[in-house]
């Protein structure tokens, strides 16, 4: 059966079941695990855990080409308050120092603000995943205020430092409403050199190809914006698209899916796997259920069998010796110079 015609029978919420069928390894693609064994890593491992990422839901404002999430406006699925709180203990009994909010959009949860403001409260670095968009929605203008407040990271998605490539991937209009809200966290102190209020910039590439230098985009990021907008920034991240999800779906279309496999799969970089992020991370689903990365996540990709499946029952000396669930995915994060919720992992 073919990608397209495999990937058209499914319901556009049935993720798991469509994706690991279509990313399933064959004939066609050298398995990702392989890749590891010939470059001498063998299974990865998690490292420790320093970062507990909380998927609240998959409600969002905006409904973005290349989103891993399947996010919409329409998504109804939110985590409740109780997972929330088994998350704040998890972050009391275990010392992790980073709470890492996703979504979605995470401050359309009715509990955003009351989970983060917990977090601060035990100390932790709180970092919020924003759209930008949303803090410009009328129920969601005092936001700024409330992160400047509590001190929260935030890692704003802004995928060119122009219009049309960030219009043709998110929405049109959403390059002036993203200005328009950077510009008014930039009035709060954030993002301002010396201050403390730090505003990090995510770039996704438009279209099936692999992210400039880092380094190289976050200088034109800075130059283009400061000079246009007048915005200031203070670090610039590139993310790989994932083969998963929505972008699988414009691949498909556009019959580029195997070509951009190829990329992927040719760009490996055995530096950039042992780096990758889910060997210090630990991805919380909306319904509590425990994953390596956000993106198993959306493939319904559980924590290796026989560790803990749900935050209920975390135990961070059994995860911490977790082997990490892998799969023809893993070439987004590992190609080039490899991608992860932080950016590159080779510079």
């Amino acid at each position: 059966m073919s990608v397209p015609t495999l990937w058209r029978q499914h319901h556009p919420f049935a993720e798991p079941l469509r994706q690991r069928e279509v990313l399933a390894p064959s004939g066609r693609f050298k398995p990702f695990e392989q890749a590891l064994a010939e470059s001498g890593l063998g299974r990865l491992q998690a490292s420790g855990l320093t970062t507990l990422q909380v998927n609240l839901g998959k409600m969002c404002n905006q409904t973005c080409r290349h989103c891993h999430v399947d996010a919409g406006p329409e998504r109804p699925e939110q985590m409740t308050q109780e997972t929330m709180r088994l998350c704040l203990e998890v972050l009391d009994r275990w010392g992790i120092p980073i709470l890492d909010v996703t979504g979605g959009a995470p401050e359309m949860h009715p509990h955003f603000r009351w989970l983060v403001a917990e977090a601060r409260r035990r100390g932790r670095q709180v970092l919020d995943r924003c759209n930008l968009t949303i803090l410009l929605t009328p129920a969601y203008q005092d936001l700024p205020f409330f992160l400047a407040e509590q001190r929260v990271e935030v890692v704003a998605s802004l995928p060119c430092y122009g219009p049309a490539n960030t219009d043709a991937q998110r929405g049109q209009g959403v390059f002036s409403r993203s200005i328009e809200a950077l510009q008014r966290l930039n009035a709060l102190g954030y993002g301002v050199p010396g201050g403390e209020l730090v505003l990090n910039l995510v770039y996704n590439p438009v279209g099936p190809t692999l992210p400039p230098a880092q380094a190289e985009l976050e200088a034109a990021y800075r130059r283009e914006l400061e000079k246009g907008y007048g915005v200031r920034f203070n670090r610039l991240f590139t993310i790989t698209n994932m083969p998963i999800s929505r972008f699988l779906d414009d691949l498909v279309r556009q019959g580029c899916y195997e070509e951009y496999m190829h990329r992927l799969i040719e760009a490996y970089n055995p530096a950039a796997a042992a780096g990758v992020m889910c060997r210090t991370t630990l991805s919380v689903g909306w319904d509590g259920q425990l994953y390596d990365c956000d993106f198993n996540q959306m493939l319904g990709l559980n924590v290796e069998p026989g560790r803990p499946q749900h935050i209920r029952e975390f135990d961070l000396a059994d995860l911490a010796q977790r082997h990490i669930v892998t799969g023809q995915h893993c070439y987004g994060c590992t190609a080039g110079c490899g991608s992860g919720c932080q950016g590159a992992i080779v510079v």
